[in-house]
């Protein structure tokens, strides 16, 4: 059976660990791509075997074709300017080009902007998006889980994102109705 590929792009400062998290809880049965900056890819080029690491400035490494057969994408964290960009289609850099061509191929794309008040330009920008198609996930909580640390808390939203993208998890605990 063909392994899923999924690209998980960091931009932006705040929140890279939620990316890392990301990346690392993925199943073995994906084929994981890694877009991130210079420095963090030495670190994880020696830290992750698994993981084909992406220089964002290569906008001709395989993830930016269509015919390369992406399954998904998800931008964790989602920068203000990444998806400004995106919503305009300039696709300037690896992470906005293979977002582009997600897009183009009516793949699966996942944002989860983190800044917080979103401006109404950044709103603006995630309605047009969204209206696209394209998912929307900011890192929110829910209160039902009954998270106790932060890694509960980050392991609740990364299980979110991870059932959008069809990745069966145990990350967190499930809606149970009073009836259950």
């Amino acid at each position: 059976m063909k392994k899923r590929k999924i690209v998980v792009a960091v931009s932006g400062a705040s929140g890279v660990n939620m990316g890392i998290k990301v990346l690392e809880l993925l199943p073995s049965s994906v084929e994981k791509h890694f877009v991130m900056s210079q420095n963090a890819k030495t670190v994880l080029a020696k830290e992750m075997k698994d993981v084909y690491i992406h220089d964002n400035e290569d906008i001709s490494a395989s993830i930016a074709s269509g015919s390369f057969g992406v399954d998904a994408m998800i931008i964790v964290p989602c920068s203000m300017n990444t998806l400004a960009k995106i919503s305009c289609g300039i696709a300037d850099n690896l992470t906005t080009r293979c977002a582009a061509v997600i897009i183009k191929e009516q793949k699966k794309l996942i944002l989860a902007p983190r800044e917080m008040p979103f401006s109404p330009i950044a709103l603006e920008n995630m309605h047009k998006l969204s209206s696209l198609g394209i998912i929307i996930a900011p890192p929110v909580m829910a209160y039902y889980s009954e998270q106790q640390t932060l890694n509960e808390m980050e392991n609740f939203v990364i299980g979110k994102w991870f059932d959008l993208l069809g990745i069966e998890n145990s990350l967190y605990k499930r809606w149970q109705s009073e009836e259950s």
